[in-house]
């Protein structure tokens, strides 16, 4: 067992373990163990565990992409002080003060890719189990969790009459139906492609703000909106189906949780926020604090609208009173 063996070897086995449990718990109802559609909810079970084990590692994700949005006036004045010095001493300053900076405020411009790492020895490890499913069932071994009766099931079953550890590329068992490959194949790399370009594409036209879009980084967002679906695409032919189905529920997944963001919780300064400021003020209902803001601002921000109503109060005009008639 080489060195990537070794690390992913924990990885794999959770992940069968995952669709091992799913599996036998969907068999328990009554589904045919090896029938293609009882691994497929098995892989989409997989699916549903990893993303909500993620959701608290999303949410602190969002909360440091606030606080970059909040930064982004600092930064503009720490690039102009450090504007047209190109020695080695001005630029490790300016890297100094950055990281500083990013320390205090409690974030940094990699957290946006957290989510995407911790995920991907997981893709990686179901990558390598499905794809080594019918040579572990030819030598009578199993995967991970797996037993070899579960590899032998998941070899045989299929949907639509394209087994799930096929692909397009490597084809499948002998006999396979290579049409019911090709088709399924092409679907589900363009079911996964559109979704991940629909997810992007929303996230910039809706939830940047106009100092965000004007940014230099944006060339290269709008560059990576349409090269990431062409590679996943190109890539999508060596994956598996059983691979596909995985890839294609995470973005539908990541779709459906950006426009839940989007919605409820857009980034300060874009269309979105502004759009929901206006869903607020027609309901009469108070704005919402900016997410990932620091609390000594949300604190400066209830002291300052308190000082406001004490003064409108002071300022209005104070109704004589009556005073008490003299008693004979």
């Amino acid at each position: 067992m080489d060195f990537f063996e070794t690390i992913m070897f924990p990885f794999k086995w959770l992940v069968s373990a995952i669709m091992v449990g799913f599996h036998d718990g969907l068999s328990a109802i009554g589904m045919p163990p090896a029938n293609g559609w009882t691994w497929t909810l098995s892989i989409i079970g997989l699916v549903l565990v990893i993303r909500a084990a993620l959701i608290p590692v999303f949410v602190k994700q969002i909360k440091a992409q606030r606080g970059m949005q909040l930064l982004q006036p600092d930064l503009k004045k720490l690039q102009d002080k450090y504007k047209g010095k190109t020695d080695q001493l001005s630029r490790q300053a300016m890297a100094q003060e950055q990281m500083a900076m990013y320390k205090k405020h409690g974030t940094n411009p990699f957290s946006a890719c957290l989510p995407m790492l911790i995920q991907m020895p997981f893709f990686f490890a179901l990558f390598q189990v499905l794809s080594g499913i019918t040579t572990s069932a030819v030598a009578g071994k199993g995967i991970g969790a797996m037993s070899h009766e579960q590899v032998v099931q998941f070899d045989q079953s299929s949907i639509f009459g394209a087994p799930l550890s096929a692909s397009l590329l490597h084809g499948g068992i002998p006999g396979t139906n290579q049409v019911a490959v090709t088709i399924l194949t092409i679907v589900m790399i363009l079911a996964m492609t559109a979704s991940q370009f629909i997810t992007q594409k929303q996230i910039m036209a809706k939830n940047m703000s106009e100092e965000a879009m004007a940014s230099p980084f944006m060339k290269q967002q709008k560059m990576m909106l349409y090269v990431l679906p062409i590679v996943f695409g190109v890539g999508g032919i060596n994956f598996p189906i059983g691979v596909l189905i995985y890839w294609t529920t995470t973005n539908l997944w990541t779709m459906a949780q950006q426009f839940f963001v989007i919605r409820r919780m857009p980034t300060p300064g874009s269309p979105a926020a502004k759009a929901l400021a206006e869903r607020r003020a027609a309901k009469g209902l108070p704005s919402l604090p900016l997410l990932g803001a620091k609390k000594v601002d949300a604190e400066a921000a209830e002291a300052a609208a308190a000082a406001a109503a004490v003064a409108e109060a002071k300022t209005q005009r104070v109704q004589p009173q009556r005073k008490n008639r003299k008693r004979k």
